[in-house]
């Protein structure tokens, strides 16, 4: 065989191999599309004119040497235009959004941070929430002055617990209207003197119709008076024995908010089971325990509340009781 038809194959045979090795890209394009799709989740059609990209997702992490890594100076037109498809995604631009959002979390938080502040920089106090701007004046005075003060008169204590009974028929508000009325009818609710109120006294007050209180209530009271007067002789006082069942030592309560405070206690129950058995009426455990938050043996102001560290500075006091 002569040296021409030698060069002849040779160069014959390198050119069925060129041909081969040209067509492995497109043969492989399956591939190497299923190989992206691990990297970036990016769907692939192939349409009559040429590729589209219908939806292209990247990872916010993903630095840019990535898709400088995909295509290199040997690159098919298909992996030239996915690698221009994925530079057109800048990173640092997607980057943005998230740090705009939370920067519009943050300026949200500072606003409403503002407004619950906007009370105490408009010179209001923060009050329990119950406290609105509808209150009447005598509810919202009772609350800023008296309720969850530490109380140790016997007379002021017999006060407290006469109110607090008559919240069975009314409210505070309606109540403490008409305070200096039932202090005028029944001297100052000093229970010596109301202890010694006759038949004639005590119709006198039931027919007041400014005062609206049923002659069984009226009765009751006076009842509680001398029933009262019987524990004083026993512990000295009314306070001793009222205060000894908390220990002389105020229950301090850390409520956040008004659906936490409890209507009646444990204590609150010890105290009316035995209230009862010493002949006082009208004293169940919810009466008594608005008794126990009014006089201050237990302090139930919310712990936003402008009142609650002072009741409390009140209360960690030494004892007072007599």
């Amino acid at each position: 065989m002569s040296k021409a038809n030698v060069r002849k194959q040779i160069l014959e045979k390198n050119s069925a191999i060129f041909i081969k090795e040209k067509e492995k890209p497109l043969s492989s394009q399956g591939l190497f599309t299923k190989h992206l799709k691990r990297v970036y989740p990016i769907g692939l059609h192939r349409s009559s004119s040429s590729l589209s990209l219908s939806s292209v997702s990247l990872s916010l992490s993903q630095s840019s040497n990535d898709d400088s890594s995909l295509t290199d100076c040997s690159a098919t037109p298909l992996e030239q235009k996915i690698s221009l498809a994925l530079r057109l995604i800048s990173p640092s631009e997607r980057r943005e959004v998230p740090v705009a959002r939370n920067f519009q979390t943050r300026q949200q938080r500072q606003q409403q941070q503002q407004k619950q502040d906007q009370g105490s920089n408009d010179g209001e106090l923060k009050r329990c929430n119950w406290i609105t701007k509808n209150s009447d004046k005598v509810y919202v005075a009772f609350h800023d002055e008296f309720w969850g003060v530490p109380v140790y008169d016997d007379i002021q204590l017999f006060e407290l617990l006469a109110l607090s009974g008559m919240l069975m028929d009314y409210n505070w508000t309606e109540i403490l209207k008409r305070k200096e009325l039932f202090r005028e009818a029944f001297d100052g609710f000093n229970p010596n003197i109301v202890a010694k109120m006759g038949e004639k006294e005590i119709m006198e007050i039931a027919s007041n119709k400014a005062i609206m209180l049923a002659e069984s209530r009226v009765r009751c009271l006076v009842d509680n008076a001398r029933c009262l007067l019987k524990i004083a002789r026993e512990f000295g006082s009314f306070s001793n024995y009222m205060w000894g069942n908390v220990n002389f030592k105020p229950t301090i309560n850390r409520y956040k908010y008004p659906r936490n405070v409890q209507l009646r206690s444990p204590k609150a129950e010890a105290i009316s089971k035995d209230l009862l058995k010493r002949g006082f009426r009208f004293v169940g455990p919810v009466i008594v325990y608005s008794f126990m938050q009014a006089a201050g043996l237990t302090i139930d102001h919310l712990v936003d509340c402008y009142r609650y560290g002072e009741c409390v500075s009140l209360a960690e006091r030494p004892r007072r009781h007599i």
